[in-house]
């Protein structure tokens, strides 16, 4: 390459071993040439695809029996003066902590103010007390288990 000028088979070389080594630039001098090619990759577009969330069925009292696949059956939605709903979304426990008593059981009696469980919602631990004095007729929820907004937690008479 004395007369300095460019050869177009050594571009199109180049070029060649551009896309064969999926390189995304090369350079090349000699004598007082220098040659370099760049490409663009065009990033195959990313999809994300959003988590689907599973329900957790509904008003389970702790005394249901376990249906076949280790899933207990929804108990009918319970409305009435006796109920106690959850005041927030989150995870209830009815355990100050794992191996614990619960806080309330089945037959209990429990002053209003008593704490009947914790309901964790953003990694904070609400207590959630008796409404009113009376006796737990029914346990709605299990431990650990996600509850909605005004979902059935508890039947107090």
């Amino acid at each position: 390459m004395s007369d300095k000028s460019l050869d177009p088979d050594i571009v199109r070389e180049l070029a060649s071993i551009l896309k064969e080594s999926d390189l995304t630039e090369i350079e090349i001098e000699r004598d007082e040439l220098r040659i370099r090619l760049t490409r663009q990759i065009e990033a195959a577009p990313i999809f994300y695809q959003q988590p689907q969330m599973q329900m957790a069925p509904a008003h389970q009292p702790m005394s249901a029996p376990v249906a076949q696949g280790g899933t207990v059956p929804a108990a009918p939605a319970r409305s009435g003066e006796g109920t106690v709903s959850s005041p927030m979304v989150g995870t209830v426990y009815l355990a100050a902590s794992p191996g614990s008593k619960s806080f309330v059981e089945i037959g209990q009696s429990v002053k209003e103010g008593d704490t009947l469980c914790i309901i964790e919602a953003m990694k904070t631990m609400n207590s959630i007390p008796s409404p009113r004095s009376g006796t737990v007729r029914e346990v709605l929820i299990e431990n650990a288990q996600p509850v909605e907004f005004g979902e059935s937690l508890f039947v107090i008479d």
